[in-house]
């Protein structure tokens, strides 16, 4: 069965029918803003405490932990590289996404959800990450049989449609 592929709009910490979400973490994997904030502070001061021993990780990396009180298995924390600084930028980009859902393989996930990593605070042009995220996970999918749906889950209405379009035209060149 192909894995399913989806874009939508909504809160990253409210996904009940995904094995795991994936955190856009920091490299201390500590709660910050965005992503990171919601996912902690609704996870409960638990998702931290399992966070430090795992700390710190480089841009590109994924570790996984327990996700306490989300409604899903596991938090996969993966670090973005910050635009301009963590290069080669588009190299590491595609290593979130690609060692997240190796991970989510390894430990038997079969539905993954994903922000748009490094797209808000850590300064990646939106367009520009979509069509990494969007080509890396199409690559990587058929090396993870196990994984039957995959959500990029996008906190407004303009980044969700960049991603709709940008999947729409992938799909239209397969």
């Amino acid at each position: 069965m192909p894995t399913r592929l989806e874009c939508q709009q909504g809160d990253i910490a409210h996904q009940p029918d995904m094995d795991a979400v994936v955190n856009a973490a920091n490299a201390e994997l500590r709660p910050g803003g965005g992503v990171a904030g919601a996912l902690h502070r609704a996870a409960g001061p638990e998702l931290d405490r399992a966070c430090r021993p795992l700390a710190p990780i480089e841009p590109g990396e994924a570790v996984i932990t327990d996700a306490f009180e989300l409604p899903n298995r596991y938090v996969i924390h993966c670090l973005g590289p910050v635009y301009g600084r963590d290069g080669p930028e588009a190299e590491r980009l595609a290593d979130c996404y690609r060692n997240a859902l190796e991970l989510a393989e390894r430990h038997g996930l079969s539905r993954i959800a994903f922000p748009a990593l490094s797209a808000g605070a850590f300064g990646y042009p939106l367009e520009e990450a979509a069509r990494i995220a969007l080509a890396t996970v199409l690559e990587t999918l058929p090396r993870c049989p196990g994984i039957a749906k995959v959500r990029f889950v996008l906190f407004d209405a303009g980044s969700t449609e960049v991603f709709k379009r940008t999947l729409d035209s992938r799909n239209q060149t397969l």
